[in-house]
Formats: C-alpha cells, sequence, structure tokens
C-alpha cells in the first residue's frame, strides 16, 4: 500500500529533488537556448570565447606538474577570497539590496498592477520616470509581432508613451510589466552566468504561468498570482547577481596583477578559475527564501500582499498550513520544479508522483497545466 505524503511536513526526498533542481540551474554545465526574448544574446559569443580559453589553459596545465601545482594554490585562494566576500555581502540584506537592480518605484508599478482595475493615470506617472520600460514597452508596441496582431492600426511608429499603454492595454499590461521588472532584476551581463540565468529565466516563467493558470482554474485572483509568482525567485537572482559582481571584481584585479607583474603561470590559473558556482548553490539554497521577503521589506513592503505570502513561504514548514495565496504559488513552483526536471531528463517516475502527492494535484490539474504554452506570453 503506498502511503500519502499529502501536505505534511515536507518529507526528505522532496527536499533532495529540490536541492537537485538548484544544482540543475547554478552548477549544471547544460547550456540553454534563448529564452523567450534571447536574454544576454550579445554577451554569448563572449561567454562561449572565456569557455574555450580556460578549457585551453586546462588542457596546457594539466601537461605540466608545476604549473599545475601553482594553478591549484592561485585559484584555491582566488575562491576563498570570493567565498569570504560573498559571506561578508549575504550577512547584510541592506548590502544585497544596494546590488541589485531592485527599486522601490518598481515594486509601487507591481503594488498597482495586481489591483482589480489599475489607474492608467497612475500607472503613465510610474511607467514613465522607468526609462528602461518606455522602451522595451515602445520596443513591442512597434514590433512586426505586435503589428500583426492589429491589423487595423497605422504603420506610423508609435512613441507617445500614452499612446502605448493605450495600444497595449491594461490586461496586457499586467502580463507584460512584471516581466519585463523581473527579466531586469536577473544576473544581465556576466558571461559566467549567461547559462545559469537563462535556466533560471525559464523556471521562473514557468512557476508565474502555472500558478496564473490554477488562480484562473480556481476562480482566484490571477493577476496577482502571477506578478508575486514572478517574484518567487528574487532572492536567487539577488544572491546570483551579487555572487557574479563580486566574483568579477576580484577575478579582473587578479587578472590584471598577474598580467602586470608579466607572471604567465600565475595569470594562467586566474583566467582557469572559474565562477565558483557550488558555493554560490550553496548560499541559495540558505538564503535565497529569507531575501524573497526581506528584501521587498527593506524597500518598505512589509505590508504588502506579495511580501506576506512570501515570508508565508519562508516559514510554513507544512504545506497543508500555507494560506490559499501561499499554496496557491507553491503549487505553481512545484509543477515548475517537475517540467523544468523533465526536460532536462533528471525526474525519475517516482519523484514526480511525489511532488503531486505531496501538493495535491489532480490529474486534470496536471493535463491543465501540462497544455500551457510556457514558451511565449499570451497576450489578448
Amino acid at each position: 500500500m503506498v502511503v500519502s505524503i499529502a501536505g505534511g511536513v515536507k518529507p526528505g526526498k522532496l527536499l533532495d529533488i529540490e536541492a537537485k533542481l538548484y544544482r540543475l540551474l547554478i552548477v549544471g554545465k547544460q547550456k540553454s537556448g534563448a529564452m523567450l526574448d534571447g536574454l544576454d544574446e550579445e554577451i554569448e559569443a563572449h561567454a562561449n570565447k572565456l569557455a574555450v580559453e580556460r578549457d585551453a589553459v586546462l588542457d596546457r596545465l594539466e601537461k605540466q606538474l608545476q604549473s599545475r601545482q601553482i594553478f591549484e594554490a592561485v585559484s584555491s585562494q582566488l575562491s576563498e577570497a570570493v567565498r569570504r566576500s560573498i559571506d561578508f555581502r549575504l550577512a547584510e540584506p541592506a548590502d544585497v539590496l544596494r546590488h541589485t537592480k531592485i527599486s522601490e518605484q518598481q515594486i509601487m508599478l507591481l503594488e498597482l498592477l495586481q489591483s482589480p482595475a489599475p489607474d492608467m493615470n497612475q500607472l503613465y506617472l510610474y511607467v514613465n520616470d522607468l526609462s528602461w520600460l518606455v522602451h522595451d514597452l515602445t520596443n513591442l508596441v512597434n514590433s512586426p509581432s505586435f503589428r500583426a496582431k492589429r491589423p487595423n492600426r497605422s504603420d506610423v511608429k508609435v512613441s507617445d508613451l500614452k499612446l502605448v499603454l493605450s495600444f497595449i492595454g491594461i490586461e496586457n499590461l499586467q502580463t507584460l510589466i512584471p516581466y519585463f521588472c523581473v527579466r531586469r532584476w536577473l544576473p544581465s551581463g556576466h558571461p559566467n552566468l549567461l547559462w545559469t540565468t537563462r535556466k533560471l529565466w525559464r523556471y521562473n516563467i514557468v512557476t508565474a504561468i502555472a500558478s496564473q493558470t490554477l488562480a484562473t482554474a480556481q476562480g482566484k485572483d490571477a493577476a496577482f498570482a502571477y506578478i508575486c509568482a514572478l517574484q518567487y525567485q528574487l532572492g536567487t537572482s539577488a544572491i546570483l547577481n551579487n555572487s557574479a559582481e563580486i566574483f568579477e571584481q576580484i577575478w579582473g584585479s587578479w587578472l590584471r596583477e598577474a598580467e602586470n607583474s608579466k607572471e604567465r603561470e600565475v595569470y594562467d590559473a586566474v583566467l582557469a578559475t572559474e565562477f565558483p558556482a557550488k558555493q554560490v548553490y550553496e548560499k541559495v539554497m540558505e538564503y535565497e527564501l529569507e531575501l524573497n521577503w526581506q528584501l521587498l521589506d527593506l524597500l518598505g513592503f512589509g505590508e504588502s500582499r506579495i511580501t506576506e505570502v512570501l515570508r508565508e513561504l519562508s516559514y510554513t514548514m507544512r504545506y497543508a498550513d500555507l494560506s490559499e495565496d501561499a499554496a496557491l504559488i507553491a503549487r505553481g513552483n512545484a509543477f515548475a520544479k517537475i517540467l523544468f526536471l523533465e526536460e532536462q531528463r533528471k525526474l525519475y517516475p517516482q519523484e514526480r508522483e511525489l511532488i503531486i502527492d505531496y501538493y495535491q494535484f489532480t490529474p486534470d490539474e496536471i493535463e491543465l497545466l501540462r497544455g500551457q504554452n510556457y514558451r511565449k506570453l499570451d497576450l489578448v
């Protein structure tokens, strides 16, 4: 007889599945295709070039005992310096926040968008102060794919923000603006994190769309579910951003010093030292859930409905004890784990059944979720 573990204290096997997923996201070497909009596409060549250079140096070091010993010593010292700096940064959430692109204005915008009838005039004022968001929305309206959906429109390009917002429409803005904001918070411009960022973005989008789908099916607030679920990886994004920045600062400084001293073996050792993905993965597992709500709290949104849900998800040990809002986000995230691990061919059938049982998915819900398009945002 199979004993159900539905809703109780999360079993160790389920924690192991979650750890496996984050290892794949952060430590795994699997590459990921451009997700939805070619995130960080411009640095892909740089990332590939850096990987080739490191492989060539490592191959050379393997053939030279003395050089390999120098590499191990230098790389170990560099990695330790990076680890200490990351530990120091993560101990202070306020320092973590300062080194992200998250702002009070963006959170205010997301708070406005989850209301049943967002005020367009308020929306205009918030968006108008975010030049990057104006650029993203204007480019979307003037793109061939968007124009194709509105064949009666003029071919003249739209530049006035009020017209841009009007053409997109409030329902689409509730989807697009959170999407653009959260995408901006992801690590960007870091060749060492290109593939990690793409995998995390994929996982993030699946969580959001799955949560929105479940909310719609249950007659609940779909806009809230989507916006809240997108922020479920806020802590992970912040840790990765901070870690990448620290690594590249220290790594670049050591590389310049070695180059100036003309010590070729030391230079090669620094060049071949990779981003400490395993140590960063451990920090994500330790800090991510608390940072999800701590960062919002620091921005003055401690009483926000989204902050309350993220706080609840970080502290509540049993799925059965979650509020309706938190349970919905937890289930959307659980399905995202299933889908992502299946895509990577890293999920055993018994593990899939364990997730389905614990989060009490019905066969109809699984069928509904599997029928969604997780590669493209569906705009009305």
